[in-house]
């Protein structure tokens, strides 16, 4: 049967990747873009079923009365996928003020305001299904994306404890954690003013990686959205979606160091108990 999907950053990437699958197979899609016009092409494709909204997530506002209209012109929307968000590459010195606090206003915060504000709509309608599209960079870090990194960590910090509030209303989550992947992530990539301090350090040579193409990328946009949209209509999708080798291999490696880790102190840990119990 065909749903109504509600996608945020729905112009580029793994969002349009997305909405043009969707579509294709004969859902509706409330695509929320920053940019007018950005859809032109597809609109005069499915103008029966797809809606445009411009929003930008900085605008907390913007983001509850976009959500509350599309619940209103809609009898129903079954998935809310939170996508949009950018990339910021810099060593944590190198970053500036107003670079930091854009990148948490959109990637973390913006987040935040959509799955607040599509709540309410979702147990009023007996539940629904809300996608957060991650990154591996939620469980692994690299060096030079320290910001980035903080956003993808603090959403599914977010998420997993919402997820726990909601399961009784029928709302899950699914967080969607794509590997290094063909879309246009990189070419928007802010870069923050390189220090020459960090030339030869770990943050430098992921730097020149991203430059010269030596980083590697072997996630496909397609073959990730089709994972996405097939665990978001599955009875009892994972909470946490790993997507690529690359992925999986990278969270595989932190999982077992941090645990391995953890046991190593073990005793430590007990010691630190009152004795009085």
């Amino acid at each position: 049967m065909p749903k109504t999907w509600f996608i945020t950053g729905a112009s580029s990437g793994l969002g349009l990747e997305m909405t043009q699958q969707l579509l294709t197979q004969g859902h509706n899609v409330v695509a929320a873009i920053r940019r007018a016009g950005a859809l032109t092409k597809l609109a005069q494709e499915y103008r029966e079923r797809l809606d445009i909204v411009q929003l930008d997530l900085v605008e907390p506002e913007r983001i509850a009365s976009a959500v509350r209209d599309a619940f209103q012109r809609h009898e129903r929307i079954e998935v809310i996928v939170s996508n949009a968000g950018y990339g910021l590459f810099g060593a944590a010195e190198e970053l500036t003020t107003e670079e930091i606090d854009r990148q948490i206003a959109t990637n973390l915060a913006g987040s935040i305001h959509l799955i607040r504000a599509a709540l309410p709509f979702l147990r009023k309608q007996g539940g629904g299904r809300i996608v957060q599209v991650s990154s591996e960079g939620g469980q692994i870090a690299y060096p030079g994306f320290s910001l980035y990194h903080a956003t993808k960590w603090g959403i599914e910090g977010f998420v997993e404890a919402v997820a726990q509030e909601v399961a009784p209303f029928g709302i899950d989550f699914i967080i969607a954690e794509p590997g290094p992947t063909g879309t246009n992530f990189g070419a928007n990539l802010v870069r923050a003013k390189p220090m020459d301090a960090y030339d030869e350090t770990p943050a430098g040579a992921v730097r020149r990686a991203i430059t010269d193409g030596s980083f590697e990328i072997k996630g496909d946009a397609g073959r990730s959205v089709s994972a996405i949209i097939s665990a978001a209509e599955s009875k009892t999708p994972p909470l946490r979606l790993a997507l690529g080798s690359t992925a999986y291999s990278s969270i595989s490696q932190a999982l077992s160091a941090r645990l391995s880790a953890l046991e190593a102190q073990r005793g430590v840990a007990n010691s630190a108990d009152r004795q009085d119990l």
